[in-house]
């Protein structure tokens, strides 16, 4: 790295983060915030620029991070001294869980791999932030993440909807935030590798094999036929934007007595 104390970020990345935290309102006085860290190259680059950019603030807040170890590699094989680093480059606490989890993610009959273990990871995170004190949980979702969950809402499941940068969670009182919601992808790997952030592999054995991934190259291919594909479901996630939806399906003892309407309506009307 550059600077072996604080690792210098790319402008692109200050400002964009900058502009999601203060339009969606992510941080507040007082904030005690847990970064969700897997060690990739969003999370890492989250926590690095978070740490930056929180001691700029005209108000205290609180960082920490949180490493959730789904148990996909044998406990004998774990190694987290690449976290460790990251975190001492940051100068933030890591605390660290492991559950034994990856059975019940890979041969769940109910729900497919990733959105499993996208549940678990997250519930783990929250209620370690609820029962440990802290208000705030941060995830490195980008942009180009929000447009995927958006596209593959409605290719898999009939939803049009995607996360949103910030939500207040009633069941544990935490409010999740996404500072980098405005940053893309391919904007974030060149500032990891950019700044040499330590990176620690995936240890998921789907990594490269899943619904995401599938959506990501459709979207890149109509991209490649015209480029503004990618801003148009940008600006389709947005309200406020005209839609021509059909309405909600009408329920079946309504929808059975138009049916009968219809049907017995005599000449003389």
């Amino acid at each position: 790295m550059n600077d072996k104390k604080h690792p210098k970020l790319p402008e692109n990345i200050i400002k964009g983060m900058r502009k999601g935290i203060v339009e969606f309102d992510l941080l507040e006085r007082g904030d005690r915030i847990l970064v969700g860290l897997s060690g990739g190259k969003d999370s890492s680059l989250l926590l690095l620029a978070l740490a930056q950019l929180v001691r700029y603030l005209p108000f205290p807040v609180e960082l920490s991070a949180i490493h959730i170890d789904l148990g996909f590699r044998p406990a004998e094989q774990a190694d987290y001294s690449t976290l460790d680093k990251l975190c001492a480059l940051a100068g933030v606490p890591l605390y660290r869980e492991r559950h034994e989890l990856a059975e019940d993610i890979l041969h769940n009959p109910d729900q497919n791999p990733c959105s499993r273990c996208s549940y678990w990871r997250r519930a783990l995170i929250h209620n370690y932030a609820r029962t440990n004190g802290f208000n705030k949980v941060a995830f490195a979702h980008h942009l180009d993440d929000a447009v995927e969950t958006y596209l593959m809402g409605l290719l898999y499941s009939g939803q049009l909807g995607t996360f949103l940068p910030k939500t207040f969670l009633d069941r544990t009182g935490v409010t999740v935030i996404r500072p980098m919601v405005y940053l893309r992808e391919k904007d974030i790997r060149g500032a990891a590798n950019k700044m040499e952030i330590p990176l620690m592999s995936s240890p998921c054995p789907l990594d490269g094999f899943t619904q995401r991934t599938k959506v990501k190259a459709l979207i890149r291919d109509l991209c490649k036929e015209n480029p503004m594909v990618f801003d148009h479901l940008v600006s389709g996630m947005r309200e406020g934007k005209r839609q021509h939806l059909w309405p909600a399906p009408l329920p079946r003892p309504e929808l059975r007595q138009k049916n009968l309407d219809f049907w017995s309506r005599s000449e003389e009307e």
